[in-house]
C-alpha cells in the first residue's frame, strides 16, 4: 500500500467510524496496533479542521492540562474535540523552543545541539497554516518559514523524508509512552503509544503503519490525549504547550 492510499484508507476509517460526512469535522481518533504494541492515532485534514495551538490562558498562566484548556474553550461557546501535549517545556511550563501562537512569536528557536531527546538533530517544527500544516527540520523551516499561523518546535525529527532519524536505533532500550505528529498525504496525524515503546517502534509507526513523509517526536513519559469520542482525558499535568482541534459549541453537544 502506497503512503498516499495509507493515509486515505485510514482517514476514511477514523471519518466513517465518527460520523464525519458534510457537515462540521470532529475529533478522528481509533486505536492501531503496530509491531506488538498498542497505540491511539488521531487524523485530521487542515482544510477543514481548526487545529490550533494553546500555551496561556486569558490570565497569562499557563493552561497546564487539557482539562483546563476544555474549560476556557467552553466559556467562550467553543468546544474542544481533541487535545495533545504538543511540544517539550521547561519548569515554567514555557517552550523549549520556537512557539508561535495566532502568528505572534512568543518563544525563539532553539538551534542548539546536545545530548537530549529535544537536541538530537535534526529536530523540527509542527506548524499550521491556513487549511494547510505540516511537519519541517527546524533549519528548513527557519530558512524558508511557511505561512504559520501556529508553530511548536521539539525534537528529534522521527522521519524525515521517507527515512527514519539516522540516530534512532532498533537496539534502543529506552521504552516510554510517547507521543508525536507526522505529515501524511491529505493531512496531520498524532499518535499516541498506550504502552512503553522505543523511538524505533514509535518512528516505524509513523513510516510504515501511517504512511508519513516527516514526523516529529512531541514528548515523552507526560504524553497525554484528549479525545471525548473515546472517553478519554489523560490528566498528566503539569504540560506546557498544547495542540487542540475545536469546534463550536452546539446544543446538545458532548464533552
Amino acid at each position: 500500500m502506497s503512503r498516499r492510499s495509507g493515509f486515505a484508507a485510514l482517514f476514511i476509517v477514523f471519518t466513517l467510524g465518527s460520523g464525519i460526512g458534510a457537515g462540521p469535522a470532529v475529533a478522528a481518533c481509533a486505536p492501531k496496533a503496530f509491531d506488538g504494541a498498542s497505540f491511539t492515532v488521531c487524523a485530521f485534514d487542515p482544510r477543514r479542521d481548526d487545529l490550533r495551538l494553546f500555551w496561556k490562558g486569558a490570565d497569562g498562566k499557563p493552561y497546564g492540562s487539557l482539562a483546563a484548556l476544555a474549560d476556557a474553550l467552553k466559556s467562550k461557546g467553543e468546544r474542544l474535540a481533541f487535545a495533545m501535549n504538543a511540544g517539550m517545556f521547561a519548569e515554567d511550563q514555557s517552550p523549549v523552543g520556537l512557539y508561535v501562537e495566532n502568528r505572534v512569536k512568543l518563544h525563539d528557536a532553539d538551534t542548539r545541539g546536545g545530548a537530549t531527546n529535544f537536541h538530537m538533530k535534526p529536530n523540527g517544527v509542527f506548524w499550521i497554516g491556513d487549511g494547510a500544516a505540516g511537519v519541517t527540520e527546524t533549519d528548513r523551516f527557519l530558512a524558508n518559514p511557511p505561512a504559520a499561523r501556529f508553530a511548536t518546535q521539539s525534537g528529534p525529527m522521527l522521519i524525515i523524508d521517507g527515512k527514519i532519524h539516522p540516530k534512532i536505533l532498533p537496539t534502543g532500550t529506552s521504552a516510554k509512552i510517547r507521543n508525536g505528529v507526522g505529515e501524511c498525504a491529505g493531512g496531520v496525524v498524532f499518535a499516541i503509544a498506550d504502552e512503553p515503546v522505543n523511538f524505533d517502534v514509535f518512528a516505524r509507526l509513523f513510516r510504515d503503519g501511517l504512511g508519513c513523509q516527516n514526523a516529529l517526536f512531541l514528548d515523552g513519559s507526560v504524553s497525554s490525549l484528549y479525545a471525548p469520542e473515546l472517553k478519554r482525558d489523560d490528566e498528566l499535568e503539569p504540560i506546557g504547550p498544547i495542540v487542540g482541534v475545536v469546534r463550536p459549541e452546539t446544543v446538545g453537544s458532548r464533552q
